[in-house]
């Protein structure tokens, strides 16, 4: 039986981006997790692994969610801009390092591109963005909630509708802060990226720049709402989508 030599040779890529993509995802999840441990350990909880396997694990430190029978219960928060910088940039490194490993050499050089637009542009940049705004918002939020309209409570519907009203604020505050962030984080890099290695870059915005922020969210609700069970299972999940700019990082390849 004879083999086609370009099948074979497809069959082999794809199993070797199968290994790259292995390795980077655990790589990046590795950096996440580190620097995960290092956020609960600055925050109290213990990372002994005796006290750790006697804790049920929804009372672990990333599983422990806010609970108004319990108000003073100690729960990870993840709303800190420097906490976060901190773990994005354990994932990148992680990325970076599981490309270096899993994939060839050729391309550590657009790896290297990568984890800047990631860095700077979907990180730092953003983050700059969104947290200057949230502190300005703070300082002014009784100000901006009294101009805002509000009706008369007579029922669950002009609750809701308050509620509402009183949100809009600090949604619009986050998600411009955050699109003027990605816009000017993403040219802010290009650039860098041109001057380091002496090339024309036009790095565009994708879907997978956005992961980085699901903490915004939890900064909006923080600044809407009172503390709930949603607004720390939101904080939860940020360390999973924080592994996206590893993953990226790792992956990427300039032809």
């Amino acid at each position: 039986m004879q083999i086609n030599p370009v099948n074979n040779n497809s069959y082999s890529n794809k199993k070797k981006d199968l290994k790259v993509k292995a390795g980077v995802i655990a790589t990046s999840v590795l950096g996440v997790g580190a620097a995960l441990a290092h956020v609960s350990k600055m925050q109290g909880f213990s990372l002994s692994p005796t006290i750790i396997r006697k804790t049920p694990v929804k009372k672990w430190a990333i599983f422990g969610l806010y609970s108004k029978k319990q108000p003073d219960k100690k729960v990870l928060k993840l709303d800190n801009p420097l906490d976060i910088i901190e773990i994005a940039s354990a994932s990148v490194a992680g990325g970076l390092a599981g490309g270096a490993i899993f994939d060839d050499k050729k391309y550590f050089k657009s790896k290297l591109k990568e984890s800047v637009n990631q860095l700077l542009g979907n990180i730092l940049v953003p983050i700059a963005c969104v947290w200057s705004v949230s502190e300005l918002y703070g300082k002014n939020k009784d100000k901006i909630l009294k101009v805002m309209p509000q009706i008369t409570e007579n029922g669950n519907v002009s609750k809701f509708f308050n509620k509402v009203i009183k949100a809009l604020p600090a949604s619009v505050a986050t998600l411009g802060s955050l699109a003027v962030g990605i816009f000017a984080g993403n040219r802010v890099s290009n650039i860098l990226n041109e001057k380091i290695f002496h090339k024309k870059v036009q790095r565009e915005i994708k879907g997978t720049d956005l992961a980085p922020h699901v903490d915004d969210l939890g900064m909006a609700i923080s600044l809407t709402a009172e503390k709930s069970p949603f607004s720390s299972f939101v904080q939860r999940i940020v360390p999973l989508f924080l592994c996206v700019p590893g993953i990226e990082v790792g992956t990427h390849r300039e032809k």
